[in-house]
């Protein structure tokens, strides 16, 4: 059905139109050779399981199992589950040993939003531990002197962009409420990886070398991706004792030496220091940020309920919205491509996109209309648009339903593709989809104590307003910027059947849907549907996979009225399906693993 993508590293590919290549999490294929060498280190069944993947043969399981974005952190991970530790004690692991060896994603000066299903009780819960803006920042931060926006790296690259991390408290607070293992032991494999060096990936050393320009401009963060000004090739043992120490501390005194103290202060210093393009951050907006519990956003679509993370996330809603606004549609009866399926998927897309554009923020500071944006009636009369046979010619938002004045102007900020995800299931049967982010590439440039800090502020919208309509994804004091972070349970009669999620920008959305779909009507094992090729459509135009299948319907599409771009399209999808037995995919295009007993 599909052409399979056999490469173990990502596609290349352009992070944004008019801007440069290498502007994100991206790098050119390299030899599948050079992938696993990177990896040597890792045990053997984790060595076999690479293998599998890039064989596309999804993993398999009876007890527990992880899928992540890097070998190193999943042997981490590995280790906690199989001493009974469970989901939330493996992501601590993981994520403290992703913020090493993948750095350019997530780590401990970013944020993150997750999704937790519990075993005991049934229920499904989030946690957003996204970062906030800081007290001091004004709705006109992104502006120049006559108020228009800046451009988007003149405002990324220093510390005006650094919004309050959350990642550190997210895993405190996960551990703390589902926890069970000794919290400093899940700091052990990352310690030793960072005191010892870990061996630099091709990835790694591809980016590094692709954001040379903007990593020299500060010279902690030259000093570590450059060492004798020379970028780290693949295969150097890369150390980093200040990450160690880091670790130490949080291990130690948990989230409070992140959050106060010296780390706090270096932190605020590498911000408000930052040579040409200084930010606001105060030790202040460390102390106060706080982790918010939040319900999650359920969606029924064939049978299911696809469960995520609601606002400031537009995740949840804009894939419930895709899928609810496709369920009319016998998707299963058709070819995955067939040109008037892909009319379908990706004019509903549109339509969701136009939603999230207008309604969704951060619903802490303005209302949004989330039943409105979900219900069956709304959805209903959205579905109604799709019945013609050819693309839509305009697409606009709708009008759902709310009890508040809805009038807001359309946002138009950018989310440029990097950011990390992280599947879970453990031995009791808690799952855990969570996905995380310092959002652009390298996030703001900023190095401290042996981490990068985020460049998150600038997914607010540079605009406040348009026409003089307020929009709601505008910056204001505590705000949290909105994202496309959609991290996914799937559930049949209230268990879970698939844990999915994916980095991406707001191609994340995309990745995950057409995934969700790949395995829920088309019958797709979980590797297949996370290699599938990728055709996706945001505003207008249709951005189909380089190098796969997807090319094949560039004319068809375009004679059904679509504008279409060849591009690659570098998902991050880390999934596991839940059934008799655990199976696990992890996506191709990346360096990533799943992994169980």
């Amino acid at each position: 059905m599909f052409r399979s993508i056999s490469i173990a590293l990502v596609l290349s590919t352009t992070a944004f139109p008019g801007l440069s290549q290498q502007t994100a999490d991206t790098v050119a294929p390299e030899a599948e050779a050079d992938a696993v060498s990177a990896f040597d280190g890792i045990s053997p069944e984790l060595q076999a399981s690479l293998a599998a993947k890039q064989d596309g043969v999804p993993a398999e399981a009876q007890t527990w199992m992880i899928a992540a974005a890097n070998p190193w952190a999943v042997q981490a991970g590995a280790r906690v589950l199989q001493n009974g530790g469970t989901a939330a004690d493996a992501m601590v692991a993981v994520q403290a040993t992703l913020g090493l060896v993948e750095p350019q994603s997530s780590g401990l000066g970013g944020g993150a939003f997750l999704v937790w299903y519990d075993a005991a009780t049934g229920a499904v819960t989030t946690l957003d531990g996204r970062e906030t803006a800081p007290l001091a920042a004004t709705p006109t931060l992104f502006q120049d002197a006559a108020g228009e926006p800046l451009k988007f790296f003149d405002a990324v690259v220093g510390g005006r962009s650094v919004g309050t991390p959350g990642t550190p408290r997210l895993m405190e607070t996960a551990h703390r409420m589902w926890g069970r293992a000794n919290w400093g032991s899940l700091f052990d494999d990352a310690i030793a990886l960072a005191e010892d060096g870990f061996p630099v990936s091709p990835r790694l050393a591809a980016l590094v070398e692709g954001d040379a320009d903007r990593l020299k401009r500060f010279p902690d963060t030259a000093g570590y991706f450059f060492p004798n000004d020379v970028p780290v090739q693949v295969g150097d043992l890369l150390i980093n004792e200040a990450y160690a120490d880091t670790l130490r501390q949080i291990a130690a005194d948990g989230s409070a030496a992140f959050y106060t103290g010296a780390i706090a202060e270096d932190i605020v210093s590498a911000v408000r220091t930052a040579s040409g393009n200084p930010g606001v951050l105060s030790t202040t907006d460390l102390a106060l940020y706080r982790v918010i519990e939040r319900p999650a956003v359920c969606v029924p679509y064939r049978n299911h309920d696809v469960c995520g993370m609601g606002p400031p996330s537009s995740g949840a809603l804009t894939i419930g919205q895709i899928l609810g606004t496709l369920e009319p549609f016998a998707l299963a009866d058709r070819d995955p491509m067939d040109p008037d399926t892909r009319r379908l998927i990706g004019d509903a897309s549109r339509l969701a996109f136009a939603d999230r554009g207008r309604y969704m923020a951060d619903s802490d500071y303005v209302p949004v209309p989330t039943k409105g944006l979900v219900a069956p009636d709304y959805l209903k009369t959205r579905s109604d648009l799709l019945n013609g046979d050819t693309a839509l010619e305009e697409v606009a938002p709708g009008e759902p339903e709310f009890d508040h004045a809805l009038i807001w102007a359309d946002d138009d900020s950018i989310e440029l593709p990097s950011t990390s995800h992280i599947s879970i299931v453990d031995a009791e049967g808690n799952a855990l989809s969570m996905t995380t982010t310092i959002e652009n590439g390298f996030g703001s440039r900023l190095f401290v104590r042996g981490f990068l800090l985020n460049n998150e502020l600038t997914d607010f919208s540079f605009r406040t307003h348009r026409n003089g309509v307020p929009i709601a994804n505008r910056l204001e004091p505590g705000k949290r910027p909105r994202s496309s972070m959609a991290p996914t349970i799937v559930l049949k009669d209230d268990a879970p059947v698939l844990v999915i999620g994916s980095p991406g920008g707001s191609r994340i959305i995309g990745y995950v849907a057409q995934s969700i779909i790949a395995h829920l009507d088309w019958g797709m094992d979980i590797q297949q549907a996370v290699s599938a090729p990728h055709l996706l459509n945001r505003f207008g135009t249709y951005d189909l996979e380089e190098g796969t299948d997807a090319e094949t319907l560039a004319e068809p599409l375009e004679a059904l009225g679509f504008k279409v771009n060849t591009r690659a399209l570098t998902s991050g999808l880390h999934a596991i399906a839940v059934g008799d037995t655990l199976r696990g995919g992890a996506d191709p295009r990346r360096e990533g693993i799943a992994f169980g007993k």
